[in-house]
């Protein structure tokens, strides 16, 4: 390497003796680095550390990066083998950054072993695209599906998949995957941002076009059915017309609902489009599993009542312990000032004005949910990616001065606590807010296996 680049990078092989002892080798690139200490990013972990070169018994440089701990997590995190290569890029002023750079192909880089190596048990087969943290894998797994592939480009979200569900998992764009393998179900959640009602909604957003490649796996996999999970924008747009015309043109029949997760047991009011497509039958969609008490009448009356935030968290400490993503922010003193100001079910608008910021001072109608406190005895709001921020909505805890945790926002989407998140807490958030929450995913996938297993082997019938 020569040049610019080289005074910019440099590119370290990982030897046995690395993993084993837990350090990095620098030999031969000492002149890539400052006599003081330096400040290394390490990609994937969101952390910066600082260390130096260290130096041996005669006071000469002995080859390595100072410090074991570090080192252990970055191999661990990036899964690094011997001969793999990692890149030291320099940012200025002694800052570094490190990131993987070339790894071996026999890692879960290399998902295209999974398309051809058999499945164990039995039950239908279900690829599914767009996966974030697995949500609908899990709640398909209940309902007796077998993974053949899950597709997620996000590395920390892929590392949840592995680490709770299956570890089948191509971590890379959709657009990646030339070729889908066979299944009964094809099943995901395209990008909802074009849709959202949530900002501008941009006709010619590139997020609004991946339900292409959705159907394109549709189109070579040719499963029984397939399940389409959005935003309810997308049952009155233009591109859910197209997606019923490509998969009528594909031998389906097709039909979109808007459904409630609170109506199938998840202590949280989110409404979602759901499309099922059959290629024999007619789709129809589950029955809810449960009732909002308002709406009880003689042909409801014997479904339980909706899920509240007490049943989901009532039992959690009211002081974030730090335990398994129960975990707090570190708050301003103002910021506690106004917390206390909001009572049981109110929002920005109970703020004295001395407390209020001037934005708010401006604007004084609409926003009712922001900084809003949660009812105890009624489910949740929407659960979005920035739950820990009551400045975006409903997020402060029914009776602490505090918002949510992330373990009460993952209990809020139905998530067991045994469901280990991997990666740092803003991407821990995000895989909580955009999940699906699984007990949704299981109504749907129990009553998807029924559908298709209409004239399907026994053996193919999903449990439950």
């Amino acid at each position: 390497m020569s040049g610019t680049v080289a005074d910019k990078k440099r590119l370290l092989k990982v030897t046995a003796a690395n993993l084993k002892r837990g350090k990095l080798s620098i030999t031969g690139n000492y002149d890539f680095f400052p006599a003081r200490s330096l400040r290394i990013h390490l990609k994937g972990l969101d952390d910066t550390i600082t260390t130096h070169v260290s130096h041996g018994p005669n006071g000469k440089p002995d080859g390595y990066l100072d410090g074991t701990e570090w080192v252990r997590r970055f191999y661990e995190y990036h899964k690094i083998r011997t001969g793999d290569i990692l890149a030291l890029e320099k940012n200025g002023n002694g800052t570094y950054r490190l990131y993987s750079f070339e790894a071996k192909p026999e890692r879960h880089g290399d998902w295209h072993r999974f398309v051809h190596k058999p499945l164990r048990g039995k039950g239908p087969t279900i690829l599914e695209l767009f996966a974030g943290c697995g949500g609908l894998i899990q709640g398909f797994k209940r309902a007796g599906f077998r993974t053949v592939l899950a597709n997620e480009w996000d590395a920390s979200a892929a590392e949840t998949i592995r680490a709770n569900l299956t570890e089948r998992v191509a971590q890379c764009a959709v657009q990646e995957i030339k070729k889908f393998p066979s299944v009964d179900v094809v099943a995901g959640g395209p990008p909802c941002q074009g849709f959202s009602n949530l900002g501008e909604r941009v006709p010619c957003d590139p997020r609004r076009q991946l339900w292409r490649h959705f159907m394109r796996a549709v189109g070579e996999a040719s499963p029984r059915a397939f399940v389409m999970e959005n935003v309810p924008p997308l049952l009155s747009s233009q591109e859910y017309v197209e997606i019923k015309k490509i998969a009528t043109e594909l031998g389906y029949n097709v039909a979109g609902k808007i459904l409630n997760t609170a109506d199938y047991g998840v202590p949280q009011v989110r409404k979602r489009t759901i499309i099922i497509g059959l290629q024999e039958g007619t789709p129809s969609f589950p029955e809810p599993t449960h009732v909002n008490p308002a709406k009880k009448d003689l042909l409801n009356s014997e479904l339980p009542p909706w899920q509240t935030v007490r049943d989901a968290i009532g039992d959690l400490p009211f002081e974030p312990d730090g335990r398994n993503w129960h975990i707090g922010r570190n708050p301003t003193d103002k910021s506690k000032k106004r917390y206390r100001c909001i009572p049981a079910g109110g929002n920005r608008w109970d703020l004295p004005r001395h407390l209020m910021p001037d934005c708010w001072k401006r604007k004084t109608k609409g926003g009712t949910d922001l900084f809003g406190r949660l009812w105890w005895d009624r489910p949740s709001v929407t659960i979005r990616t920035e739950f820990y921020k009551p400045e975006k909505g409903r997020y402060l805890h029914p009776e602490a001065h505090r918002p949510i945790t992330h373990r009460e926002a993952a209990r809020l989407q139905g998530f067991p606590d045994d469901f280990d998140f991997k990666g740092s807490k803003i991407k821990v958030g995000i895989q909580i807010g955009n999940a699906v929450p699984p007990l949704l995913a299981e109504a749907i996938a129990k009553h998807v296996a029924k559908l298709i297993a209409v004239r399907k082997p026994a053996e193919l019938v999903a449990s439950g």
